[in-house]
């Protein structure tokens, strides 16, 4: 697309559980920044099953405009699909930009619709800034220890990957409207089919969406010991996080896992114990409200991310700890 022809910021809303996902919510938010500052719209994209609802609440996070297409054929994610869908919405309404929450689904999907439309795309985006030629976007380099900054000069739209907790959700709520429009994705353009889906035994841990993590690290000794981190994340309602150490430990399955190379976390709360902050372990957490640290070693790396630093065995702590977390819960 030619530059001189494009206008506004699409973002395509990725739904769970019939809601936006949370980092959909804060790439709105972050397209309604730069629109705002551009004197320009924000349209967001849903597509699914049953949408009315997601759609109305997308109008309430940022969207001037809602297109929804409620089809069957939506349902459940496909890429081929999904994509060929979201690049005909595109054609037909030329943006500047299309911002894409960060989840699995969506780092597929956006260099997919890059090399559709021939164009750039940037990848984990923590910051995002007008600039002379188009938008400035910041995006992490070597597990977070460079910050690099990523232009597309030229070619449109521009494609962003957002970053889990990068932005915060629109304060004051949108009254975007709603239109509702159908797509038909040609048979030949879908090159995969979903023959079956199978949930995995083991229990579901929604880390992106979680409000409170408890996470343990190495410094937690033993699968015993870990046992603490999970009866700490259970009293105080939250989701048990892990190391990558401590997975290979074989203390708690992989799908617990924080950090670049798991999961990108942005809980309001987030509780680490016996972890010492290696680089790709912090790179996942910075978008916590509020983070408390419990280690041994008072020049460990993760107090200088802290909120609250706790020098001490976490294996003495926690104990302490848990038993006051009851107290107060009881009312003692």
């Amino acid at each position: 697309m030619n530059k001189t022809e494009t206008k506004n910021i699409l973002v395509y809303v990725e739904l769970a559980d019939g809601a936006p996902v949370k980092v959909s919510a804060e790439a709105l938010a972050a397209g309604r920044t730069l629109a705002t500052a551009k004197g320009e719209a924000v349209i967001a994209v849903l597509l699914g099953e049953g949408i009315g609802e997601a759609a109305a609440a997308a109008a309430t996070l940022g969207a001037d405009t809602v297109i929804a297409v409620d089809d069957p054929a939506f349902a459940a994610f496909n890429l081929d699909a999904t994509a060929d869908a979201l690049g005909q919405i595109i054609e037909a309404q030329k943006p500047d930009a299309v911002f894409i929450g960060g989840t699995q689904d969506g780092k597929d999907l956006a260099p997919k619709l890059a090399a559709r439309f021939k164009t750039g795309c940037a990848s984990d985006v923590m910051a995002a800034a007008l600039g002379d030629d188009g938008i400035i976007f910041t995006t992490p380099l070597y597990g977070g220890t460079i910050l690099s900054d990523v232009s597309i000069p030229e070619a449109r739209p521009q494609i962003a990957t957002i970053r889990s907790g990068a932005f915060k959700k629109v304060e004051e709520p949108t009254a975007g409207t709603v239109l509702s429009e159908s797509i038909t994705v040609a048979d030949d353009a879908i090159r995969t089919q979903i023959t079956e889906s199978v949930k995995e035994i083991a229990e579901a841990v929604n880390l992106e969406e979680a409000e409170v993590i408890v996470a343990g690290g190495r410094g937690m000794g033993s699968a015993e010991n870990f046992q603490m981190v999970k009866d700490l994340a259970e009293l105080l309602g939250g989701v048990v996080g892990a190391t990558r150490p401590a997975i290979e430990d074989g203390w708690i399955p992989r799908n617990h896992q924080v950090g670049q190379s798991g999961k990108i976390v942005a809980p309001k709360l987030y509780i680490a114990c016996g972890i010492s902050g290696a680089t790709q372990h912090l790179s996942g957490i910075t978008g916590s409200d509020y983070i408390v640290a419990i280690n041994k070693d008072e020049d460990a790396p993760i107090f200088e991310v802290a909120n609250v630093g706790i020098v001490g065995n976490a294996l003495k702590v926690l104990p302490a700890f848990i038993e006051e977390v009851k107290k107060i819960q009881a009312g003692a």
